[in-house]
């Protein structure tokens, strides 16, 4: 491997997992911000049905081309949606019900690098280097801070309520659907890949779907919702996925789910230029923790490779 050719991988592969983070920092906002118009399930229904018909045109023709490959990898390509799609956001709308936006962002971004960096360990047999490990408790840190807003009283009044058990399951199979990418079949295109799930996990979420219908009423549409599902069907879901599934392959799983913990800073400064809250040293403490915890994690990978 040439060094520029490493240098190029490094430096695609984090801005890919940074413009994820990004958008996808808008989800817990809009998510909260609907939840009087719609159910978690219907929302994750209507979320995943609208990006997999504007994926569709993009993809159709690799997807038939490609038809026997789906066919010989349906089951990973099965657990991959089941995770990935099916399950991770419908947890977190879940959680939204029932727990504070605290608790969502303290056990949501610390849990899934923490699964990851185990399953990648145990399956993918990725190594865990000093740096690494050192990068990780840095950027926790950073978000212990960021959530705590340095007040030892707020982290120790902490408590699992059942919302809080709907978020660490998200970041559980987050963190599943994290290490199954990165076993993504060659032969499948990322385009083809990223149609197969979602429409997999929308065939998933429909039987869930009705029995919501039913049990709540149908959701209350108005513009704002529509605009919701559009960011989250267009942004949240095709740019933000494929971004995040691209530097997968070029960091690895266990490096790549570090970003994660971007989510709640991108969102913190979000919430200063959309809602006009205050911003104080403690974020900006926590944001520079964060930053510098991902950069330590990711230095070694590119001394690493440019050596090899």
């Amino acid at each position: 491997m040439t060094r520029s050719h490493s240098s190029k991988d490094i430096y695609t592969g984090v801005a890919l997992a940074v413009l994820a983070t990004l958008i996808w920092s808008g989800n817990f906002i809009i998510s909260k911000g609907v939840s009087k118009q719609i159910g978690p399930v219907s929302l994750a229904f209507f979320r995943w049905l609208t990006a997999t018909i504007l994926i569709t045109p993009l993809a159709w023709r690799k997807f038939r081309q490609e038809i026997p490959a789906v066919k010989a990898n349906w089951k990973y390509l099965f657990w991959v949606s089941l995770c990935g799609i099916t399950l991770f956001n419908t947890c977190i709308y879940f959680s939204g019900h029932y727990t504070s936006a605290i608790n969502m962002a303290l056990i949501g971004t610390t849990s899934s690098p923490i699964f990851a960096t185990l399953f990648a360990l145990l399956f993918l047999k990725e190594k865990i280097t000093g740096f690494r490990l050192l990068g990780m408790l840095i950027c926790i840190s950073g978000i212990l801070l960021l959530l705590s807003k340095g007040s030892i009283e707020v982290l120790a009044a902490f408590h699992f309520s059942k919302g809080d058990l709907w978020i660490l399951s998200s970041g559980f199979v987050f963190a599943i659907y994290s290490t199954l990418v990165r076993k993504k079949p060659t032969d499948i295109s990322s385009i083809n890949f990223l149609f197969v799930i979602f429409a997999m996990g929308v065939m998933m979420l429909f039987p869930m779907f009705l029995i919501e219908l039913f049990v709540s009423g149908p959701p209350q549409f108005n513009n704002t919702l529509i605009g919701s599902i559009l960011y989250l069907g267009a942004g949240a879901s095709i740019v933000s996925f494929l971004s995040w599934n691209v530097s997968i392959q070029k960091l690895g799983a266990g490096r790549t789910v570090l970003f994660g913990n971007l989510t709640p800073v991108f969102s913190t400064f979000e919430a200063v230029l959309i809602l006009h809250e205050k911003i104080t040293t403690v974020h900006i403490i926590s944001g520079a923790l964060v930053i510098s915890g991902l950069i330590l994690a990711n230095t070694i990978i590119k001394k690493k490779t440019i050596t090899a």
